[in-house]
């Protein structure tokens, strides 16, 4: 199979390295940049591409590694073009296939979201640490077999999901990724105004967060929740409430230490958490 890549950035790049370095077939890239299109092909042995045209006749996989809001309006074009037979898949979390490719069976080709969980933040580096990555897929079932055989194949764990779940699959990634970011700035703000720099504050949380984060992933998080919530210290939880200086800051507290006590009722049914439960309301 000879796959072909329309746009080259981060995405494009690093997929197209780490397909590449297992031998996989690459026809090379497309891009309305020139310059980007050609170091991509630089950087992944493969060639650049001048017109759409010739790499979808070229290619029997098309990646659509553009920006989301892009991905229509692209595949607008490649869909008066003679795809029969071929796959479009494209990278984005939040986007179905159906909703990027509609109608495409129709047009005899076959259509994919294939999003790999992990932040791909390099052009030249990403690629490296891709082994470890785990892909969801989903779209026209046909050929959907022969994708998962493809990533088994490079040793990535591989999830076929339902189309109708990528909105909910798409928030539990943010939840588990971006959102511990909004924690993170509120926590470092209130370490810097007990005195710590930022640089002070990320070197003495970084053991307590990686402790965490081997805990969870080594035996789920409720077994890893510990703290004044778990031990139903309603004082504790007060005095902190009351420490945040505005409504988003307490709100973002208390929602998630409801969730938490959701967690710690299932480790310890025998306790008692009304009385917590109600001042986290």
């Amino acid at each position: 199979m000879n796959i072909g890549f329309i746009g080259a950035g981060k995405v494009g790049f690093s997929l197209g390295r780490y397909f590449a370095e297992n031998g996989v077939s690459l026809t090379g890239y497309f891009s309305s940049h020139v310059q980007s299109a050609t170091e991509a092909a630089k950087f992944t042995g493969s060639s650049v591409y001048y017109e759409l045209a010739d790499i979808v006749r070229d290619s029997d996989a098309l990646f659509l590694t553009v920006p989301d809001k892009s991905v229509r309006e692209l595949y607008g074009q490649i869909r008066e073009m003679d795809i029969s037979g071929k796959c479009l898949c494209h990278c984005s979390c939040a986007m179905s296939a159906d909703e990027a490719f509609p109608d495409i069976r129709k047009l005899g080709a076959f259509g994919y979201s294939m999003h790999p969980l992990f932040p791909i933040s390099s052009k030249y580096e990403t690629f490296k640490e891709l082994h470890s990555a785990y892909f969801s897929i989903e779209g026209s079932e046909e050929r959907i077999g022969e994708w998962v055989a493809f990533y088994e194949q490079l040793g990535n764990g591989i999830k076929v999901i339902p189309g109708n779940m990528k909105s909910r699959y798409h928030a539990a990634c943010i939840m588990a990724g971006n959102l511990v970011s909004a924690l993170a700035v509120k926590s470092l703000s209130m370490m810097e105004e007990c005195g710590f720099s930022e640089s002070e504050a990320l070197k003495a949380f970084a053991p307590m967060i990686m402790s965490n984060v081997k805990r969870i992933l080594a035996a789920g998080p409720t077994e890893a929740v510990s703290g004044p919530v778990e031990r139903n210290e309603t004082e504790t939880v007060r005095r902190h409430i009351e420490c945040m200086d505005n409504d988003i800051d307490r709100n973002m507290y208390k929602a998630v230490s409801r969730k938490l006590v959701e967690i710690v009722q299932q480790k310890h049914p025998e306790t008692d958490y009304s009385e917590l439960k109600k001042m986290l309301k």
